[in-house]
């Protein structure tokens, strides 16, 4: 098992390199371009933004299906006539991970 801190320093490692990447992206294709057509403050706090939108939302459906699909299992362990309720409230949280992309794309335009 990993321990607390190490889990610590891999989850924050994780979530600075993936922040890092649209960042990464879009100074490659800065580069490759003109000099007028440089990269601006706004354009980064704009692709950090649509980061921040599909990553959040990412991880709040997860964390709700992990606590839905938990419940779920112990509802359908002792009345399985319960499974189409039990369904739809696990995939009601992607709705969630669905609206996060799409704000994602809108940011980016």
């Amino acid at each position: 098992m990993i321990s607390k801190k190490a889990a610590k320093y891999v989850f924050w490692g994780t979530f600075v390199g993936v922040m890092m990447i649209p960042l990464v992206a879009l100074a490659a294709e800065g580069e490759a371009t003109t000099a007028a057509a440089a990269v601006t403050v706004g354009a980064g706090i704009k692709t950090i933004g649509a980061a921040l939108a599909m990553g959040l939302s990412a991880l709040g459906a997860g964390f709700a299906q992990a606590k839905i699909g938990s419940a779920g299992q112990g509802t359908l362990a002792e009345r399985p006539e319960e499974r189409v309720f039990v369904l739809v409230l696990t995939a009601l949280p992607e709705i969630i991970a669905l609206l996060g992309f799409v704000m994602a794309i809108i940011l980016g335009g």
